[in-house]
């Protein structure tokens, strides 16, 4: 039986704000529109993966871009890799583009006059019609096939160039392209089973690892995907050995370079740690993710200090863990996490921070927000449960403790709320205040992680 044509799909990951103010679930308008159209069409659909590697365009994104038979592209939000993306597609292959959007104002002047399929999104950001939408974009593709080798031609570039010919593209490549391509979803496949064996997670990601060979011949999202993989099992110096060893390129990204200051400091080793998000920081800016790792290895450098009894040395390292990751909050007032830190840590000085008390409505306030507008994960869980700590309202700690416990993925997860949760227990303790219900989810937490109270 022959396989079918490949359709790749040009769009954003995760959720996104656009220039109206709605922030779209990329991946809901993928797993509800663009992949049931494609298939109804009797294509297969191939994901772009460029922000699974940290934005970098990498060979097989261009293989995809000039192989696939048949493309999709998302312009909602004006997403600059996809237009890039698109532009390439559009030097290459004179027909076989289907374009949509999901955004009500006018797209841009460059895209205006290009056939796009609309769809409508709801006020959460996900897809509000999609019946039709699946059925649109079906009988597009449809047309598509049905027009192959025929004049129709939806590149502007074709359209408007006269007596430009599109590359010959050798059958020969598109088959080696295609077995690469399978070869990279069976491999993040086998990384996704590995994680969830349990007590054998790490065991089993090194093993796949070892099975997958050149990493210069890798998709830069198998490699991210390990990379990932070795964090997800607290394999930190696999990670650094997978930094060192990966494509230049892809070692330079933003998001290696984060995940690395991460695994140095779980490994102890602070200063190159330290070195490595500030030279971040320099590069790029302040922002949450960044912000939020160095306030880390702020934080941790104050727990060595004031367990080792170096009372000026630790108040130090709090107030510079305090100002980094209030630094980030306040980059990106969406993202809770930096601003959880900051006024958890806030508590621990020995007179609490008068900000903490204009801080806590703000924090809370972001993550409801962002647990009102998807589907919420862990960390935001666990952000209410501290801010409700914080706060003394039991209520609401018991219940985000319930929702954070059913939304574990990695054990260290629930390890870190739990230690976060010791700090503020101790440092109550020292002013003459328990809050008994507090402790009972402490140790609940370290229950899920699988370290003893």
């Amino acid at each position: 039986m022959s396989l079918p044509p490949l359709c790749f799909v040009l769009m954003p990951f995760g959720r996104k704000p656009i220039p109206s103010g709605l922030t779209v679930d990329f991946d809901a308008v993928y797993r509800d529109l663009i992949e049931p159209g494609i298939r109804a069409a009797g294509l297969e659909p191939l994901r772009a993966d460029e922000e699974l590697a940290g934005g970098v365009i990498h060979k097989p994104m261009y293989e995809r871009l000039i192989l696939c038979d048949y493309a999709v592209a998302d312009l909602t939000g004006a997403n600059a890799n996809v237009f890039y993306e698109l532009g390439l597609r559009h030097g290459i292959r004179p027909a076989t583009t289907v374009l949509l959007s999901g955004q009500t104002d006018r797209l841009p002047f460059d895209v205006g006059p290009l056939r796009t399929l609309p769809y409508t999104l709801g006020t959460d950001g996900r897809p509000a019609d999609a019946v039709a939408t699946v059925q649109g974009l079906t009988r597009l593709l449809q047309e598509a096939q049905r027009a192959a080798g025929e004049p129709m031609r939806d590149s502007p570039v074709f359209q408007l160039v006269e007596g430009y010919a599109p590359p010959d593209i050798s059958r020969l490549k598109t088959d080696v392209f295609r077995e690469r391509a399978q070869y990279a979803v069976d491999a993040r496949e086998r990384l996704a089973q590995a994680r969830r064996a349990g007590a054998d997670a790490k065991a089993a990601v090194e093993a796949v690892a070892a099975q997958l060979g050149d990493l210069a011949a890798l998709e830069a999202g198998v490699v991210i995907d390990l990379y990932l993989s070795h964090r997800a099992t607290s394999n930190w110096a696999a990670m650094l050995a997978l930094a060192e060893a990966m494509p230049a390129p892809l070692a330079r990204s933003r998001m290696v370079r984060e995940q690395l200051g991460f695994a140095l400091n779980r490994l102890g080793r602070r200063d190159e740690a330290e070195q490595v998000l500030k030279d971040l920081i320099t590069q790029f800016g302040a922002s949450s993710e960044t912000n939020g790792l160095l306030g880390r290895v702020y934080k941790d450098r104050w727990e060595i200090e004031r367990k080792a009894g170096h009372v000026f040395e630790a108040l130090g390292w709090l107030d510079k863990a305090v100002e980094t990751y209030l630094a980030g909050f306040e980059a990106d007032w969406r993202d809770a996490y930096p601003g959880v830190n900051a006024v958890t840590l806030m508590e621990l000085k020995d007179e609490p921070d008068p900000r903490q008390a204009e801080l806590l409505p703000v924090v809370t306030y972001a993550v409801g927000r962002r647990i009102a507008k998807g589907t919420p994960d862990y960390w935001d869980h666990a952000t209410l449960l501290e801010l409700a700590v914080l706060s003394r309202q039991q209520a609401a700690a018991v219940k985000a403790t319930s929702a954070a416990l059913a939304a574990v993925r990695e054990i260290w997860e629930p390890q870190t709320t739990a230690n976060n949760l010791r700090l503020i227990r101790e440092r109550r303790h020292l002013r003459g205040e328990s809050l008994a219900w507090a402790d009972d989810i402490e140790a609940a937490l370290l229950r899920r992680a699988g370290t003893p109270g």
